[in-house]
């Protein structure tokens, strides 16, 4: 039996100690599956669903043999979005805590190419990133891969979804046939087992069960017609009246529909797929997470990758087309000890697809008829805050103390009316009270902030 606790595996006393402090008490599965090989030095193909505790698994295999000493990159790992980058490079930050001078660089599309040229010549031993951008750095010469031991594919079924395959193939030939390969997906889609037999050498594979916690999640079935999609979306929010939820769509054109459709009701809602620039799928992002909107509709491809915390509800507007990623769905839910809900509307063509889920979750389906979806009370859907945009950042030496203090101060609002401040390079995000926010906005775009008079605006 697989010892779950982290003093078990061959790690430095630093290592053990910081990990200590970052309260891992113990294992994960799959950290307790995949460590062992990943500390061997052998190549991983591991299965596992999102929350499941993969980050820390391969940022403590790749830490590992890194040598912080020798400032090139010794570490790459792939992402299919900038927001999984950010939150893998993060991840990895905290547990090199015990390494020393350890330093990880994120290169990610839809952000400026030089300062990324200049983070690069002065070294980093770990590199998070995108492929596209990865290979524009290698074309240009400004990304070496020649003293690499480590290249982790994370989500690598989204990477293919997104059309990146041909991207990681021309990456793999930048890196040294020596290397280890470490695979993280959570489905096993054809793609995975080209990747597998072409580029990696006699990898071990573990998979953890994807089933969720019937006590954290409950799932519900309702049996509808196509027409009534959209109805019965509005139908479950006015019953379960979630703060936040996510709305899951095969096509763009549909996710549009569905928010369009939900705003026409009263209920703050935004689509969120592959076309938008990455500035808009930011700041649809950043008022998701500051509850300026109460349901975000996207497809699979357009929200893996998100951090979304506390989330209350997952809607399966239409049921995925396979059971894998119908779990993925669903797991977005009921994280971290919270309890979930998540609702799938099922058409009589999709049965198939129900029959699917029911044969991998090993147990009945939880069917209710439409009719038992009752609004729970007359009040509003609208989302509780409106999310304000100002013209400077990170590198205007823009704190959230200084907007907090603008707005509680001569703005003259409460403290409490203020939600979640984000503070980007060249922009700053704050939410308000949805009440409050025509004062906030007028108080500020009139007056100023750490001296300065900038732009302000709402989003």
């Amino acid at each position: 039996m697989t010892s779950s606790a982290f003093a078990s595996l061959p790690l430095s006393a630093e290592m053990l100690a910081n990990l200590d402090i970052l309260g891992y008490s113990e294992m994960t599965p799959i950290q307790a599956q995949s460590l062992p090989f990943m500390l061997d030095g052998k190549d991983v193909i591991a299965q596992a669903r999102t929350g499941s505790g993969k980050t820390a698994a391969f940022g403590i295999g790749l830490l590992n043999p890194l040598n912080p000493r020798f400032f090139g990159c010794q570490a790459l790992v792939l992402c299919p979005t900038r927001e999984l980058a950010d939150q893998v490079a993060k991840e990895i930050r905290r547990l090199a805590r015990a390494e020393g001078n350890i330093k990880v660089l994120t290169l990610c599309g839809g952000q400026p190419l030089g300062p990324q040229v200049g983070s690069l010549e002065h070294g980093a031993q770990i590199v998070v990133g995108t492929p596209g951008r990865i290979l524009q750095h290698l074309g240009k010469g400004t990304l070496v891969l020649d003293g690499l031991n480590t290249l982790v594919l994370d989500e690598a079924d989204r990477m293919l979804d997104m059309g990146f395959y041909d991207a990681i193939e021309e990456i793999i030939r930048h890196t040294p046939t020596r290397r280890q390969t470490l695979l993280f997906s959570a489905t096993y889609p054809p793609g995975i087992k080209k990747i597998a037999e072409t580029f990696m050498r006699d990898p071990q594979e573990v998979e953890v069960a994807g089933q969720h916690n019937d006590s954290d999640i409950e799932q519900r079935f309702y049996e509808v017609s196509p027409q009534e999609r959209g109805d019965a979306v509005v139908k479950a929010l006015a019953c379960f009246r979630p703060q936040s939820c996510v709305a899951f769509c095969f096509t763009k054109q549909q996710c549009h529909e569905v928010a369009d459709h939900l705003n026409a009701c009263g209920i703050s809602a935004m689509a969120l797929n592959g076309d938008l620039e990455q500035r808009d799928r930011d700041q649809v992002l950043v008022m998701f997470a500051s509850r300026s909107i109460s349901v975000l509709v996207a497809t699979d491809v357009a929200a893996r990758g998100l951090d979304i915390d506390a989330l209350d509800l997952v809607i399966n507007v239409e049921l995925a087309k396979d059971a894998d990623t119908h779990i993925h769905r669903v797991g977005r839910t009921g994280r971290a000890g919270e309890k979930g809900m998540a609702i799938s509307l099922v058409a009589p063509p999709e049965m198939r697809r129900a029959k699917a889920v029911e044969a991998l979750q090993g147990a009945p389906l939880n069917w209710h008829p439409l009719s038992s979806l009752k609004p729970r009370s007359d009040e509003s859907l609208e989302a509780p805050m409106v999310t304000l945009c100002i013209s400077a950042g990170r590198k205007d030496k823009l704190r959230p103390g200084d907007i907090l203090g603008a707005l509680t101060g001569e703005a003259g609002i409460p403290g409490d009316k203020v939600g979640k401040i984000s503070i980007a390079d060249f922009h700053a995000y704050v939410a308000v009270d949805r009440h409050l926010a025509s004062k906030a906005l007028e108080r500020l775009s009139n007056g100023k902030i750490k001296g300065k008079s900038l732009r302000v605006r709402a989003l």
